[in-house]
């Protein structure tokens, strides 16, 4: 029986994957205030799955039929059995692949993520690392994605239903050989694909690296040029509150010598009444 503790782990990765890495620290967060520090250290180291991991994810979760039927195709290869059975095994593996890869597509479109094909072919290989592998991570809380079966795992399987075969017909050996080379050059292409895809993201994070540091140094332009600006803007600031006071200062002596006026001007009008008053006599 799942603790609780398990279920809530399980949550997490049903959790659309924008929401993930939030309430994965408000569930550690959780867990340390309740006293359970191995457990919130525990949730707190689990990393955010990549887009094509949480799309398997949700597979297995929300497809768990098509899922299921997959993982069967998977354990049919694995115990030696007679070659026809394995060449059936394989079918059914391959129309489980392009199912899920088909629902997983619907998925990323649902969830407002547009799959690009290197996208859905991560997913393809992982369903397939999965299938092949019974000893894998667990299913439904893949963190990243895993790599393709490898050569020897395949010839392996491959090997095992020939070992149990009573008389191999030289043309049956035959097919078995192609189907091999088939999945070997099959594995070398995504192989190859998978290069050109990390040069491709070298690049990008390249060419990601110059731009931050061409906006850093605009940055940094623009910062000094508004410091320079805060220093016009005082020194104009403070030169305009000072021609105030002296307009202000002005404005008051102009008062003050037109009163001035006014007096002396009253003075000569007194003054000159009495002169012309001194000459009539």
């Amino acid at each position: 029986m799942k603790s609780k503790l398990e279920d809530d782990i399980d949550a997490l990765f049903r959790l659309p994957l924008a929401e993930f890495t939030g309430e994965r620290n408000a569930l550690a967060a959780r867990l340390k205030k309740e006293g359970r520090r191995n457990d919130a250290d525990r949730v707190r180291l689990i990393a955010k799955p990549s887009v094509s991991a949480w799309a398997v994810n949700q597979l297995y979760w929300d497809h768990r039929e098509a899922f299921d039927q997959l993982m069967a195709s998977g354990k049919r290869l694995r115990p030696a059995g007679k070659v026809q059975s394995m060449r059936d095994s394989l079918d059914a593996r391959r129309e489980a692949l392009v199912q899920l890869s088909e629902l997983a597509g619907e998925l990323l479109r649902e969830a407002g993520s547009n799959p690009s094909p290197d996208t859905l072919r991560r997913v393809t290989t992982t369903l397939e690392a999965i299938s092949v592998h019974s000893d894998g991570p667990t299913p439904g809380r893949l963190t990243h994605d895993l790599d393709p079966p490898s050569f020897d795992s395949l010839a392996s399987l491959m090997s095992g239903a020939a070992a149990t075969e009573e008389i191999e017909e030289p043309a049956r050996k035959s097919t078995t050989s192609a189907n091999v080379r088939r999945l070997e050059e099959a594995r070398r292409a995504k192989i190859a694909d998978a290069k050109v895809t990390l040069q491709d993201a070298k690049k990008s994070l390249s060419e990601a690296r110059a731009r931050v540091q061409n906006l850093e140094s605009a940055h940094k332009k623009a910062n000094a040029e508004a410091k320079e600006a805060e220093k016009i803007l005082e020194k104009a600031t403070a030169a305009a509150n000072d021609a105030a006071r002296r307009a202000k200062s002005v404005s008051t002596e102009v008062v003050e010598a037109t009163k001035t006026v006014e007096v002396a001007k009253r003075a000569i009008e007194e003054a000159t009444k009495q002169l012309e008053s001194l000459l009539r006599q």
